[in-house]
This record gives structure tokens, sequence and C-alpha cells, in this order.
């Protein structure tokens, strides 16, 4: 293999910060990518990495040497995205990243209209509910709540309007009754988020006052998805997106607390890292994306209008 490859290998184990992580990504085994830094060190004369069980870190000699590297691969891949974006098809990997409950209650029910249109794309979808850096994680695209994005370099639009409401099971509200009063939710149980910084402290306004409370309770989940299957169950009373619960509310599976209160906006956003050249792949998903959930939304509005 030549040494431009060994290059952009090695910049890609520093990114990913180990030689496994990074032969996941190539589709290389450890030991290859292993190999690769090996014959690129035997070439410049350097140790560039220190292996740990932690991963790996850079040597002095790494350090300066990883700068040139990375200045060639981003080179590289600029020469890449410009070639593919030659061709009219969208084809070949689409690596996704999107909320769990986004991604089980919306996204894959889309899905196989987008795969119908665009046969060639190969779709490699992981649900998560951490932060997910696009680049550093070699994934196309990104969907999460807009106001978890604070990264610069990304682009970043928004594909669906949504709220977080409080709501709960009849079952529930029949053993415990309603809380009267915004403040009166520091007396019920509360289900919580854990995995998501200020979630759990639940706000509303209401003719100019804002109120606020820290939800508390016997229950907490590390995903949304979690969290609206214990408040289907009866386990308490939780906030919730609204794209998530408004079948069940409508079905009464799930009863609305506080319908009078405005509750922050928590838009739904997919994001992608900035590319002079953006592929066709990419471009196809998030433009379906946008119309699709556009045409949703405009069904939604519609049929409150009625």
């Amino acid at each position: 293999m030549d040494v431009s490859s060994q290059m952009l290998a090695f910049v890609r184990v520093v990114e990913m910060g180990s030689i496994s992580a990074a032969s996941r990504t190539s589709g290389q085994t450890p030991s290859a990518v292993s190999k690769q830094i090996g014959h690129l060190e035997d070439h410049v004369g350097h140790r560039l990495l220190r292996r740990t069980r932690a991963g790996v870190s850079l040597t002095d000699e790494g350090k300066r040497y990883y700068e040139k590297c990375r200045a060639v691969a981003e080179k590289f891949y600029e020469a890449e995205d410009y070639i593919s974006s030659f061709s009219d098809a969208p084809s070949g990997p689409l690596r996704v990243a999107s909320s769990v409950a986004f991604g089980k209650s919306q996204l894959m029910h889309v899905l196989p209209e987008f795969l119908e249109k665009y046969p060639d794309i190969k779709f490699s979808l992981e649900l998560t509910d951490r932060t997910i850096d696009i680049e550093e994680e070699s994934f196309d695209a990104a969907i999460s709540f807009a106001e978890q994005l604070t990264n610069p370099n990304v682009i970043v639009r928004r594909i669906m309007r949504n709220e977080r409401i409080l709501c709960a099971a009849p079952k529930f509200i029949a053993r415990h009754g309603k809380p009267a009063a915004f403040s009166d939710l520091t007396r019920f149980n509360c289900l919580r988020t854990s995995n998501a910084r200020g979630r759990n402290a639940w706000h509303a306004d209401l003719d100019g006052i804002r109120y606020s409370v820290e939800a508390d309770g016997n229950f907490e989940g590390n995903s949304a998805d979690a969290v609206f299957i214990a408040a289907l169950s009866g386990l308490g009373i939780a906030r919730l997106s609204t794209y998530l619960v408004e079948d069940k509310i409508a079905s009464g599976d799930l009863i609305r607390l506080f319908p009078e209160y405005t509750q922050n906006h928590a838009d739904v956003a997919v994001s992608y890292a900035q590319k002079r050249n953006l592929s066709p792949t990419i471009r196809a998903f998030v433009d379906f994306l946008v119309a699709r959930f556009d045409r949703r939304e405009s069904r939604a509005m519609s049929h409150a209008a009625d």
C-alpha cells in the first residue's frame, strides 16, 4: 500500500482515537490498519503513536506529522466529494445517526419510500441519544433536536416543528389525580431523562410568567423512547415531544396536562458537515427529509384548522 494511503489511515486513527475504531469506519481489520501505521513509521523513521489500553496518543513527532497529514487528507476528501458530485444518481453508502425516539417513531416509517426512490443507496442507521460529532465519527448526517446543535462547522436544516408537552396515562391519573397547578408537579411522580443535560428542568409560560419545576420521581430512562413507554404503562407524568405522543393523545392512551401552557420549541433538525461539494447522496437524503416532514406538518395544520 502506498504512503498516501498510510497517511490517510494515520489521520483516521488519530481522529477516531483508536485503531479498532478506525478499522470499523474503513472496513479493514485492526491488524491491517496497525500494519499501515507500522509501515508509515518505518517510512518516516519516527514513532508516531503510543498504543495504550484506552486507545492511542501522539508522540511529539506524531503531533507535527499529523498536522501535515491532516492537510493532505482534507484535500483528498475534498477531491473525492468533487468527483462524486459528477454523478446525478445518488448511490453508495449513507451513514446516518438519529435520536432513538425519532428514528423509531418517524424515520423508520419513511425509509422505505426513500430507498424505493434511491435503490442504489446503502443505508446504515445508528439510533442514539448521545451528542454526535459528525466529522469525528464519520457520519454523513445526524438527526437531533435543533437546540442540541452548537457546532459552527455543520449545516443545520429544520425538518419538523416540535414541542415538548406534559402527559400521563389515564390509569395514572385515576390513581393519583391531576396536578392543579404547574407547581403541583413537585408532588407527583415525574419521569426523568438520564442522559440529557437540562432536560429534567421543566418550564412553561403563561401570560408572560415562566413556571419551572425540577422533574423528580422513581424512574429515569436514557432515551425519550424509554420514558414514552414508561408513561404509557402508567408510571408517571412525562415531558415528551409532540411527534411522539400526539397519536396516543388523540386515541386517549395518554392525556395532555396543562394544554394552556406553552412549551419551549424543540424542533427536529438534520445536520451535516460543511462541504464545498456536497455528495448527491447526502443532498438527496436531506432534501427528502425536509420535503417529507413538511408535508406531514402541512397535513397536521390543515386538520387542526378543520
